[in-house]
Parts: C-alpha cells; sequence; structure tokens
C-alpha cells in the first residue's frame, strides 16, 4: 500500500554536475511533477551549488508547457485547477518566508492561460520549516538547498515523514553504498531517480506505505503458501 513521498536527491561534490542536473530536472517536472516518485527535495553540496543551479535553470528553461496532445509539448498542465491551487499555496508561502524563485514563470508563455497551467519552479533559499520542503507537493515545484557535507544531507533526507525513493548523484559506487544505508528510503538510487525495476521490490517505510509490490517479493504476497509440518515417529 503506497501512500506518497517527498523524494529527496543528494548532489555530491564529485557529481557530474551537467548530467546530474538533466536528469533532477527530469525526476522533479516529468509528468508535471505528478509522480509518486518524483524528486520534490534536491540537497546539493556548496562546493558545486552554484554550477549546479546554473544547470539546472538552463535545462528547466527548455521545457515546452502546452497541450499535451502536441507533440512539441514536454509539460502538461496539472490534473486539476485544485490540485494547482494547493501546489501554488505552497510556492507562494515559501517565497513569503523568504525563498525565491530559480525560474521565471513569464518565460512559459502558456502558463499565462492560467491554472491548471503552471511553470514549472525551483526555489532557492529554502529550509526545513516550509511546507515545500517537508509535505508532498506533487506537482512542478521542488526545493534546492546547499549542505556542507554528506551528515547534513543525511540528516536532511531523513528529516520527513515519507520514505519512498531517494537519489545520490556522484561517481564513486562505494560512496553511494555507505550513504544509502544511512538514508531511510524504500527505493535508493545511483544517479537516477523516478524509476521502476519490475525485478526489485517496491517499497514504502515510514509514512510512505506498507508491503511491497513488484519483484519475487511482492509476487509472494499475492500467493497462499501452505505448510506441512511433519514429525517422523520412531518405531
Amino acid at each position: 500500500m503506497e501512500l506518497g513521498g517527498k523524494d529527496p536527491a543528494y548532489v555530491c561534490s564529485d557529481a557530474d554536475v551537467a548530467r546530474s542536473a538533466a536528469n533532477l530536472v527530469d525526476g522533479s517536472f516529468y509528468n508535471a511533477g505528478q509522480s509518486c516518485c518524483g524528486i520534490e527535495r534536491i540537497y546539493v553540496h556548496r562546493d558545486i551549488y552554484e554550477p549546479f543551479l546554473e544547470a539546472f535553470a538552463a535545462v528547466a528553461n527548455e521545457l515546452v508547457l502546452g497541450d499535451p496532445r502536441d507533440s512539441s509539448t514536454t509539460l502538461g498542465p496539472v490534473v486539476r485547477v485544485r490540485n494547482a491551487q494547493a501546489i501554488q499555496e505552497q510556492v507562494d508561502e515559501a517565497i513569503a518566508a523568504g525563498a525565491s524563485g530559480l525560474l521565471d514563470p513569464s518565460h512559459f508563455e502558456e502558463a499565462k492561460r492560467g491554472l491548471p497551467y503552471m511553470a514549472p519552479q525551483a526555489l532557492i533559499d529554502v529550509d526545513h520549516t516550509m511546507r515545500i520542503m517537508t509535505e508532498e507537493t506533487f506537482g512542478p515545484a521542488v526545493g534546492i538547498m546547499p549542505v556542507r557535507d554528506d551528515a547534513e544531507a543525511i540528516a536532511l533526507m531523513n528529516d520527513s515523514r515519507y520514505g519512498l525513493t531517494a537519489s545520490v548523484w556522484t561517481s564513486d559506487l562505494e560512496h553511494a553504498q555507505q550513504i544509502g544505508m544511512r538514508v531511510d528510503t524504500g527505493t535508493w538510487f545511483m544517479n537516477r531517480c523516478d524509476y521502476l525495476d519490475p525485478e526489485l521490490a517496491w517499497v514504502g517505510v515510514k509514512d510512505s506505505g506498507r508491503g511491497c509490490s513488484l519483484s519475487t517479493l511482492g509476487y509472494a504476497q499475492l500467493t497462499r503458501p501452505k505448510s506441512f509440518h511433519l514429525r517422523h515417529t520412531p518405531g
């Protein structure tokens, strides 16, 4: 039983900035951010924070907001006006509390049509007092924070009542595994996000759900096992 998430990503100092930014734009804004395992908060090592923001904005600004029936569209509308209003409330609250928008909504012409067409937004100068960093958004908005080191990134990633997926972006496989062991999540990704593999169990921890689906473990819970407990009696 999957119950949502607030999926984080951590971009380490040794990550490929351009590749990480491009994939995290897709992970944040795919399907207008309406993906259960979409990226909703990003933590970036402070050594590459500014280059990452520049790369993220450049890729995000290439998105084409429009009618999903148009083949040129790469970002469609939110499913309902009331959903869009709830997403915008989180963005507006964060900006009122001191956050800034990395993306200029006026760049996306179709947003002038009004809700449910929403321009994508990445908020900086955010913190965990803001709902945009703690509550599920499920829309085209993401918060981006700089971090000093792995310890701070792990603490912030775990500072959530959700635990569906999380990702790390690094060139060091062993480092990725070590961090993954310390993050409370059902699925741990290295250099990818917002992805399902049918051979791997799909699991939520904390308020993200119970049980699992996919993989042989998912099939097992759909079966009815029968136990034979046989004991041989001597003689």
